[in-house]
């Protein structure tokens, strides 16, 4: 199969891990060779309640026997869509929320950036250094990596960018700005938490001057950092929320919301200002449905800041300088690049899957499942250790 693979199938990067998969469920991958492997990834974040979560399976196979696709969104009155952004409108904290359904947290970026744009009629869009919002041509413009830019230019007009968590950066927010777009954590820079009230102080600025403050909750939503969105940590509330990757139980979706004053600008002037044909798509509201429901009338939540304080204690070692994160939103920074490669490769071979950050190349990725278990947890960071043991023994 991996032979195929790498024929028929369009890939990313040289030397893919390629895993051969056979079946998913719970904490675990199984390959066609008969293994089993632990996932400390939860396929970049996406798989909040592990693999083939059985609510999810029923939804998913409930609406698969009704109906599929019938209509580009927003023009029919489809019902899971409906109860979807319903009951998200009662969790979020924006008032009069409505939630646009797209397809990717890659689009919802887009529409974010084209909603703040024409609410505001302004064009200056301010992001961080270090940030990573997706890969199409507005979100790689989001970006200051010159080289994953260089090779896709001429980008996005009117982006300039801000350190994270550098206070003098409010002066860069001025009256010519749309908005702000900040990730609430910083995912691919190494898991860098907001401080000092960094991101309270950025939304009273953007108040100031008309701007409108973009949180990126495409990762660390959907209670993966001990809050259903993260922002709650930080209290505040963003002008326009973006979500993704654990929205749908593992399927592929994305959203942004706004309020009903902001959201409803894309549908005149020009009307359509947005349009999907996709998003919304009834099978994956259904999943994204019993996902969010699974998630909040749990006490998966409340575990996760719990399983969080297990996974400080457990790796404890030498090689690794500090954990980053929040909740089940952790990376392990070990003490060189080689190091990170060294644990990552070989735990695959024993059965664990981990991965890396972005940017960060000392950092290990930890966002398993928000359902796994303390036992799944001890299993896991045993093999992390005992791999770092070996390699401080050479």
């Amino acid at each position: 199969m991996n032979k195929d693979f790498l024929k028929y199938q369009a890939q990313t990067s040289p030397h893919p891990l390629g895993l051969e998969v056979q079946s998913a469920k719970g904490s675990y991958i199984y390959t066609t060779d008969g293994k089993s492997h632990l996932d400390f990834v939860a396929g970049v974040s996406a798989c909040s309640l592990g693999h083939c979560h059985p609510k999810v399976i029923k939804a998913i196979q409930q609406q698969a026997n009704n109906y599929l696709h019938v209509m580009v969104y927003g023009e029919y009155a489809q019902s899971p869509a409906i109860n979807y952004t319903k009951f998200l409108h009662q969790k979020v904290s924006i008032p009069n929320a409505k939630t646009y359904l797209v397809n990717s947290g890659t689009e919802a970026i887009e529409g974010a950036l084209k909603l703040a744009r024409r609410y505001t009629g302004k064009q200056e869009i301010i992001a961080a250094k270090n940030a990573y919002h997706g890969n199409t041509m507005g979100s790689l413009s989001l970006m200051n990596f010159e080289e994953r830019k260089k090779p896709f230019r001429p980008l996005l007009p009117g982006i300039s960018f801000i350190e994270f968590n550098n206070e003098e950066s409010l002066n860069s927010i001025t009256d010519k700005t749309a908005a702000v777009i900040l990730e609430t954590i910083q995912g691919g820079a190494g898991f860098i938490l907001p401080k000092n009230n960094f991101l309270k102080k950025i939304k009273q600025k953007c108040k100031e001057v008309g701007a409108l403050l973009i949180l990126d909750e495409i990762q660390p939503g959907f209670g993966r950092t001990g809050k259903l969105f993260a922002y709650e940590h930080f209290d505040i509330t963003p002008d326009i929320l973006v979500i993704g990757k654990g929205m749908a139980g593992g399927l592929p979706v994305g959203a942004f919301v706004a309020s009903e004053e902001i959201m409803d600008s894309l549908s005149n002037n020009p009307k359509m200002g947005h349009i999907t044909t996709f998003g919304g798509n009834p099978v994956i509201a259904a999943a994204a449905l019993a996902t969010l429901k699974e998630i909040c009338n749990t006490s998966l939540i409340t575990e996760t800041l719990q399983k969080e304080k297990l996974f400080r204690k457990l790796l404890a070692h030498p090689l690794i300088s500090e954990i980053r994160g929040k909740g089940l939103m952790l990376a392990a920074i070990v003490k060189s690049e080689e190091i990170a490669n060294q644990v990552i490769l070989e735990a695959k071979e024993q059965g664990l899957i981990l991965f890396w950050l972005l940017f960060e190349n000392k950092a290990i990725r930890i966002t398993p499942p928000l359902t796994i278990s303390e036992e799944e947890i001890k299993k896991g960071c045993n093999i992390i250790l005992s791999i770092l043991d070996k390699i401080q023994q050479k």
